[in-house]
């Protein structure tokens, strides 16, 4: 059994500020060894589960957040910032599942550090029609694949959001939002153990589970912050100025609107840096 692990940083319980989370922050060796602490719960999970073989996609901020020495069970480690697909840089037929694990909600929610890929340029994101985050995105890339996403961690807000896309997801919910900036988390221990188990009785049924059925063909809208960055992501074929701030594309390939996707975020970020 072959299991994907897509980490972001902001869903792992005890972490609620920037400074836990980028390179530069005060608090970062605090997220960091938060971040392993999970991980490592989740390949014991894995493992109890019968699976043989871990892959981590380091996906968060510049991608190279854990020590690839402590990891449990031997697991492979993705890392670096430049990757074509981004949180799900690795996956492929071969595996048997995905795991969304540190996981947060959507841009505009009031979940723990919600954003949606890029906080500065992006506000909102629909697929068909449906608020999502990026578990919704990344589901695109597990339906070209053909796997299911068996688990998301994070706060109350992920599972709701990604069960729309991902269907029979287990949510383990390892802290409460209060606002964007504040939440009341689990200790560490209790929630690698809810992420330890959670993910082994999730992985013990994963023959009932199926791949992101995302109706085809489908379209995301995104809004930007700014009209100069809906005005730059038309410069992507197929993308269409909807209003100031607003864009969406269309198409019948699950990986191609996701790629879209990704060109709109590594394109904008150009004006989020200037």
């Amino acid at each position: 059994m072959k299991i994907f692990v897509s980490l972001d940083l902001e869903g792992v319980a005890g972490i609620v500020d920037w400074q836990q989370c980028v390179a530069s922050g005060d608090d970062y060796a605090i997220g960091r060894d938060l971040a392993l602490g999970e991980v490592n719960a989740a390949i014991e999970g894995i493992i109890a589960a019968g699976g043989t073989e871990t892959l981590i996609n380091d996906a968060h901020s510049v991608m190279r957040n854990l020590p690839p020495s402590l990891l449990a069970g031997r697991a492979s480690y993705l890392s670096g910032r430049v990757k074509p697909l981004y949180m799900m840089q690795g996956l492929d037929p071969s595996f048997d599942a995905v795991v969304f694990l540190g996981y947060h909600s959507a841009a505009g929610t009031p979940g723990i550090l919600s954003h949606t890929y890029n906080p500065k340029a992006i506000a909102d994101v629909r697929l068909n029609g449906v608020p999502t985050g990026e578990a919704g995105l990344n589901a695109l890339v597990a339906q070209h694949f053909g796997v299911p996403v068996a688990v998301i961690t994070g706060d109350q807000y992920v599972g709701p959001e990604a069960e729309p896309f991902c269907p029979g997801v287990t949510a383990i919910v390892v802290k409460e939002s209060i606002s964007r900036y504040a939440a009341r988390n689990l200790h560490p221990d209790a929630a690698r153990e809810l992420v330890r188990d959670g993910v082994r009785e999730a992985l013990a049924r994963r023959g009932e589970l199926l791949p992101p059925q995302i109706t085809m063909p489908a379209t995301i809208e995104v809004r930007f912050t700014s009209p100069d960055m809906a005005e730059q992501a038309t410069w992507i074929q197929g993308v269409r100025r909807l209003d100031f701030v607003t864009v969406a594309f269309t198409g019948d390939e699950p990986l191609a609107l996701f790629q879209t996707f990704i060109a709109l975020v590594y394109l904008t970020r150009s004006l989020v840096e200037s």
